[in-house]
């Protein structure tokens, strides 16, 4: 168990850092983090001891919260208030917390698919082949899904962002 704590411990952070992206909540996150750690213990031993155990533990991660999603679906939305209040800002920059807000309802404009993907290789710095595994997609689909969030983010923040300030007489 030892080792198995000593193989997953450094992974904790990236794990929390893309559930909160996924969810927007601390405690949600924070639940989804565990079941992921409880899963992979779990099921160990049904582990591909030459495969990539960060690009396992995030597609465990990825495939928990898309059944989540599955539930709330069949139980009906609920959406809270406080999914932007605890959304850190820039320091010291008066427009950061707008620019950070574009940034976050841009990536929620994205397809699930898309921004998974983005959040994946652009903020835990999976390689596109770990990304590939964790997704359970080609190479090839990672690669597009990659190019087409990433150009839909620029235009988002781009044009969405002016087109929020445009004059009207």
């Amino acid at each position: 168990m030892d080792e198995i704590a000593s193989l997953i411990e450094p992974l904790i952070p990236g794990l929390r850092r893309y559930a909160w992206a996924l969810l927007r909540d601390d405690e949600a996150a924070d639940d989804l983090v565990q079941d992921t750690l409880e899963r992979a213990i779990a099921r160990w031993s049904q582990r591909r001891h030459d495969g990539d155990l960060k690009a396992w533990l995030f597609a465990i991660e990825r495939n928990l919260f898309l059944n989540g999603i599955r539930q709330r679906k069949r139980r009906g939305p609920h959406v809270g208030a406080e999914a932007l209040e605890n959304v850190p800002a820039f320091a010291g920059d008066p427009d950061g917390s707008v620019r950070m807000d574009d940034i976050i309802t841009g990536l929620d404009a994205l397809p699930e698919e898309q921004r998974s993907v983005l959040l994946l290789v652009g903020v835990e710095d999976l390689s596109y082949e770990q990304a590939a595994q964790a997704l359970d997609v080609p190479l090839g689909t990672v690669m597009s899904r990659l190019s087409r969030a990433r150009k839909k983010m620029r235009q988002f923040i781009e044009v969405g962002r002016s087109a929020a300030l445009r004059r009207v007489k």
